[in-house]
């Protein structure tokens, strides 16, 4: 019975440290990013909206990343250590969530739902915000 103990343990040890790690690199990603964007704004390299765009996307781009973490943490600790159908029916809910935040994150970084393709030679949003001249 001591090593069923020491299993489930490791296993919610395991869950802490992916969240741990997704909390990590939202962080860096924010700090990272703002960090450009403000040198950017410094130097006066490129135009302001294009600078902002590419902040943007390097936020979504991170948020994407860190989202499939935090699922994969959700999974972990629910069908390892607690696979009641309530917990299971509860992760489901957080992955519908977590879904919908994903394709809202894709649509708005690269102009397009997950599902559709990208057409070659086709303008990403960002690139066709800026021509338009989008307000930010």
């Amino acid at each position: 019975m001591e090593s069923a103990t020491n299993a489930h343990s490791l296993i919610e040890v395991s869950a802490l440290g992916i969240e741990l790690l997704a909390t990590a690199l939202i962080i860096v990603a924010i700090i990272g990013a703002t960090a450009i964007y403000l040198a950017g704004l410094v130097r006066q390299a490129a135009h302001p909206r294009a600078r902002y765009t590419q902040y943007k996307q390097r936020l979504g781009r991170a948020l994407l990343l860190c989202l499939e973490i935090l699922v994969a943490a959700d999974i972990v600790r629910t069908i390892a250590l607690d696979s009641s159908v309530q917990s299971v029916l509860s992760l489901g809910l957080l992955v519908v969530i977590r879904t919908f935040l994903s394709w809202s994150l894709i649509l708005e970084v690269e102009g397009r739902w997950p599902w559709q393709r990208e057409e070659p030679g086709a303008p990403r949003a960002a690139e066709a915000e800026h021509e338009s001249g989008g307000v930010y």
